[in-house]
């Protein structure tokens, strides 16, 4: 029986909370669902992205190099209006091929982080466009229909925080004398991130368990002051690469904001994945 490669990387990418082997390991991954042009259908594919600030993500319809742009690049040009998931949440959102001085910025810092993109461009004889996927208004919607007081969300959501961190870690670790425009937006990107998921959690989650389990008190003051620590690391990283940043300063702090994160992430996982399950069972 014929197996469809692309169909076991979303099945493995949606059953794992975005994690994949193979070729994808490593990557950044995300699944684009198009609207095809001629069928009406819906369509996805699994595609490497890169990080924009946390506002958008950017995708390359590089096709591995083909002539031709992908089928999914012509899809969102006859329907802007696309589905994303990064494993975590589900997103509809406008998709915006860009143009001029714009898409040759992006596609420079794309080569920057991975010189492929630029072999790839030179194989195809075209010029790859670049899109960035720019999520619609609307309440966050959770891969799986889960809920976003689960422990299984809380556990989704720390693995992604974990394994961009690990990327981040990798990247830094591999800079030469000067950072890069794209590290630079994804260690933003990580930061807004942090940022709203730590709001979410004192303004939503913290009071949801301190009304079903006031015992649990204490626990939650300790993460509340653990959000307040961490905050202050997000902010020195922020400060940091907004200028001339020295690649040591940026390795010292991603090092300090990762230690303190993991040790976050663990002591809530104990605590909390517990209290969830008991006020959800």
């Amino acid at each position: 029986m014929f197996l469809d490669p692309q169909r076991q990387v979303i099945d493995e990418f949606r059953a794992n909370g975005g994690w994949v082997g193979g070729p994808f390991v490593g990557a950044r991954l995300l699944l684009l669902t198009t609207t095809g042009a001629r069928s009406g259908a819906p369509h996805t594919v699994p595609l490497g992205y890169l990080p924009d600030g946390g506002e958008q993500v950017l995708v390359i319809g590089s096709a591995g190099g083909s002539p031709r742009h992908p089928a999914w690049f012509h899809n969102l040009v006859a329907q802007p209006r696309v589905t994303v998931e990064d494993g975590v949440f589900v997103a509809d959102a406008l998709a915006v091929v860009l143009e001029g001085a714009d898409r040759d910025r992006a596609f420079a810092r794309a080569v920057e982080t991975d010189a492929g993109w630029a072999a790839y461009e030179e194989r195809s004889g075209r010029v790859l466009p670049v899109v960035a996927l720019r999520p619609l208004p609307g309440p966050p919607r959770y891969a799986g229909g889960a809920s976003p007081v689960s422990s299984a969300t809380l556990i989704r959501v720390h693995g992604a925080f974990r394994r961009e961190l690990a990327l981040i870690r990798r990247e830094v670790a591999g800079t030469g004398a000067s950072v890069g425009a794209q590290l630079r937006a994804n260690c933003l990107t990580l930061c807004a991130g942090l940022h709203n998921h730590h709001l979410g959690e004192d303004g939503a989650l913290f009071p949801l368990l301190a009304a079903r389990q006031p015992d649990l008190e204490p626990t939650l003051e300790r993460l509340r002051v653990e959000h307040e620590r961490i905050a202050a690391l997000v902010a020195q990283l922020q400060e940091l690469v907004a200028g001339p940043a020295d690649p040591a300063a940026l390795h010292r702090d991603v090092d300090r904001l990762t230690d303190a994160l993991e040790r976050h992430l663990a002591y809530e996982e104990e605590r909390l994945v517990p209290a969830l399950d008991a006020v959800l069972g």
